[in-house]
């Protein structure tokens, strides 16, 4: 069995280390004896009809702008994979297009892809530094957030978690992020997988049920590095 992993954007949406991610989803695959094949998707690309995880990163406003039309041409197919429960992480950059829109501090509108109810306003300052969350389905989450985006969720959309120490979406509400479906939105980099693996084996997990259309139980793990990489996270000031 392979689980197919499609990331957006690799050049134009990979700041702050957002590749290991993908390094993340590999390696705990791979420990398990489970295949994996990563599809790099730029604009211009057509989208496969087997994709079982969706991931994308961060990337500057310019990388933003360079995306826009593409990502407007496929976000019907991504959407269509979300409602249907397709696992997807988006980070930064990507959690913003996600949304409906995000407007930078300068007045331009870039259009999203209208798969999460959220907006997003360029802020007249950075929100930078370490952030620890508590999330009702992972406990505490730690990363990395560095954005000027303000992001304001829906009615009825759930937030990935509330923050313990740290900014979030807005530096406001104390929410961080998004889940919705098995689609998590976040400013968390760090990269974030790698020292959070109860998120990244929650991806690998739903992506196997959807293939197989079994529940399915991951084989555990030993997982001191990582637990001690949080643990340290955790300790960091802002």
């Amino acid at each position: 069995m392979t689980i197919n992993i499609l990331h957006l954007y690799p050049k134009e949406m990979n700041l702050y280390g957002d590749h290991g991610n993908i390094l993340a989803l590999k390696r705990r695959c791979e420990w398990r004896g489970i295949k994996t094949k990563i599809i790099h998707h730029e604009p211009g690309d057509d989208i496969p009809d087997d994709i079982d995880i969706i991931f994308g990163g961060g990337g500057q406003d310019s990388g933003q702008s360079k995306i826009e039309k593409d990502l407007q041409k496929i976000a019907p197919q991504l959407k269509d994979y979300v409602e249907h429960g397709t696992p997807a992480l988006v980070i930064c950059g990507l959690y913003q297009l996600f949304g409906n829109y995000f407007e930078t501090s300068e007045g331009q509108r870039i259009e999203g892809s209208h798969i999460l109810d959220i907006k997003t306003i360029g802020g007249p300052t950075r929100l930078i530094g370490n952030i620890t969350i508590n999330t009702p389905e992972f406990g505490e989450v730690v990363g990395y957030e560095n954005h000027s985006g303000l992001t304001h969720l829906g009615e009825d959309i759930q937030s990935f978690g509330t923050v313990i120490s740290g900014s979030g979406n807005n530096g406001e509400d104390m929410t961080e992020g998004v889940k919705y479906k098995n689609c998590i939105g976040t400013y968390l980099h760090g990269p974030i997988l790698p020292k959070n693996p109860r998120v990244t084996d929650f991806l690998i997990l739903k992506a196997l049920e959807n293939k197989t259309g079994k529940t399915q139980k991951l084989q555990p793990l030993n997982d001191r590095i990582e637990q001690r990489a949080h643990k340290v996270a955790t300790t960091r000031p802002r």
